[in-house]
């Protein structure tokens, strides 16, 4: 699932507005994390996520392995903050952050 440029610049507008919903630190992703990360995706479908790791290249491992965890589509990395989206097709278009701002 690929994302085109105008679907990512469309959910760059929204994500903007929108607060980090998870907090990864240096301690690493728990289980507990990947799993917020998991609900947040189905529910909201575009989150954005604070990866607060001083390293780079350890933040880009752990950007990976979110990803490929939550088979999510990373949309934008702007420093620590990440804005991730994965489609649900029964999302509730109250709590879809895509469906309230597409609507």
């Amino acid at each position: 699932m690929s994302l085109t440029a105008a679907q990512k610049k469309s959910f760059r507008s929204i994500g903007h507005h929108l607060n980090p919903v998870v907090l990864v630190s240096e301690n690493g992703l728990s289980d507990g994390a990947m799993a917020e990360i998991d609900r947040a995706l189905f529910d909201h479908e575009l989150i954005k996520v604070k990866i607060a790791v001083p390293d780079r290249d350890a933040r880009k491992a752990l950007l990976s392995e979110i990803s490929m965890g939550t088979r999510s589509e990373v949309v934008q990395t702007i420093g620590k903050m990440v804005l991730l989206y994965r489609k649900n097709p029964k999302a509730k278009p109250k709590l879809s952050n895509v469906a309230r701002h597409t609507s």
